[in-house]
């Protein structure tokens, strides 16, 4: 992790920041600083000149107005789930939407407005009070404006659904005029194109206002073999999803767990195969369901049954606390038994062995445009492909990483979700083309000095 207390020389001085902020504008070394600069992924170094603490909608306004006029680049942080692909040094502005926490339910509607600082766990405990649920993330812990933005795979009604993104009706926003827009299709269909998809190169939004579906319980949970039946159980899974309807939901991971405590007995410390499913439909007979994927061998572990929607975290049952998490991904066309060996060798690596190999089953809803156009435009991939390693040297890291992909490369898209961009992949990696084009067109309309340059960065072009 790196050391957030040591000196740095901001390029900024007090007498030039913002006099008439709700919250707090910190300079290194001032108290707060460091809690509103700390990250989930421990590998991120996110050491600004200045980080804007926004109480409001309108301290995100102050802030970006700031900087522009010193021609500073700024960027939001809400959970720091992502490593940036660029430093964020002393010239730089952080706008913190922590404190941003709303959470407003039209359950006639159908929708939810959320605040840039929700997170997950928050926003799914609120919506389902009133028996609805939102295309949310595998981890609790994620923000759910960054999400949104970056497209967001729900894992457990994607296939039924699409992505987050695809269920967007209003985003409200400060562009690099500091103006403070809610932008719709009707209002903007351009900018509510690419903030759709465009992660943060468009502005710092403040809130969305996501459409809500009427499920309250899943079918759902993680079915746990031992590392060796890795081939057999992701054989039998690439049969499987051949058979599945588009309400099931589905991914494989290869892991190798820590020995902590707060792990199950028959998990810590070994390798495990993870066969995750999040079924919605009601009228679908669960154990039949899985039945095909149990019968492969003598699971370690079985948490599939029902469930309500709000215990959802127990599905992926994500880490629960910072790690330093390095991570490479892509799409697949397919899964053959060849791709089954690969993944498997990718996962006995042992340079620099990754903890994670996983495959997310696509297609579905995942495949079909929306009914608002919008910038992700890699929806013909059969599966995601995410890999992840704790710790260890960077380079080292990569490099193995770089050669597992390669492995891969005969089954690859030579694409990826612009949600799993790693700090390591080119922005262009997330967009066809054409899509890209047509943001940076986007991006010298509503962002011509590049403002919003701290990330998988679309650089403006007329």
């Amino acid at each position: 992790m790196p050391d957030r207390t040591t000196d740095q020389q901001s390029t900024f001085v007090r007498a030039e920041l913002p006099a008439d902020l709700q919250g707090r504008a910190l300079l290194p070394g001032d108290e707060g600083y460091a809690d509103e600069t700390s990250t989930f992924n421990l590998c991120a170094d996110i050491r600004p000149g200045v980080v804007v603490a926004a109480a409001s909608a309108f301290d995100v306004q102050a802030a970006v107005r700031f900087a522009a006029a010193g021609n500073a680049p700024v960027a939001a942080l809400s959970t720091g789930h992502g490593l940036p692909p660029v430093p964020i040094g002393p010239d730089a502005v952080v706008v913190s939407t922590r404190a941003l926490r709303g959470v407003t339910v039209d359950a006639e509607a159908r929708t939810a407005r959320i605040e840039a600082g929700v997170r997950w766990a928050d926003a799914v405990a609120e919506i389902t009070k009133y028996g609805l649920a939102p295309l949310n993330g595998a981890a609790p812990g994620v923000g759910v404006v960054g999400f949104v933005l970056a497209g967001g795979h729900s894992p457990t009604l994607g296939r039924a659904h699409g992505f987050a993104a695809d269920h967007v009706t209003e985003i409200e926003v400060v562009t690099a005029d500091g103006a403070l827009r809610t932008v719709t299709a009707d209002s903007d269909p351009e900018l509510f194109f690419g903030l759709r998809g465009g992660r943060g190169n468009f502005g710092i939004v403040t809130a969305v206002e996501i459409e809500l579906f009427p499920v309250t319980t899943l079918y759902a949970g993680s079915v746990f073999f031992p590392g060796k039946s890795a081939a057999a159980v992701l054989n039998a899974y690439r049969a499987w999803v051949e058979t599945v309807p588009e309400s099931v939901s589905s991914s494989v991971a290869l892991l190798r767990m820590p020995d902590a405590p707060f792990l199950p007995d028959p998990l810590r410390g070994r390798q495990v195969v993870s066969v995750r499913i999040s079924c919605s439909d009601p009228a679908v007979n669960g154990p039949a369901l899985v039945e095909p994927l149990r019968a492969v061998t003598t699971p370690l572990l079985d948490t599939v049954g029902e469930m309500p929607y709000a215990d959802f975290a127990a599905i992926h049952a994500d880490p629960p606390g910072p790690i330093p998490a390095r991570d490479r991904s892509g799409l697949l066309r397919e899964l053959t038994a060849e791709t089954v060996d690969a993944l498997v060798a990718v996962a006995d690596e042992t340079t620099a062995p990754p903890d994670l190999v996983e495959i997310r089953h696509l297609g579905g809803a995942f495949a079909r445009p929306p009914a608002v156009p919008n910038a992700i435009s890699c929806r013909d991939a059969a599966f995601t492909l995410f890999i992840t390693t704790v710790g260890g040297d960077p380079e080292v890291v990569g490099a193995a990483q770089t050669a597992a992909l390669e492995r891969l490369r005969p089954w690859s898209t030579g694409m990826a979700l612009p949600s799993f961009l790693s700090d390591r992949d080119a922005t262009e990696r997330g967009y066809t083309p054409d899509v890209h084009r047509r943001l940076a067109a986007l991006k010298h309309r509503v962002d011509p000095a590049n403002l919003f340059r701290l990330n998988h960065n679309i650089r403006p072009a007329a």
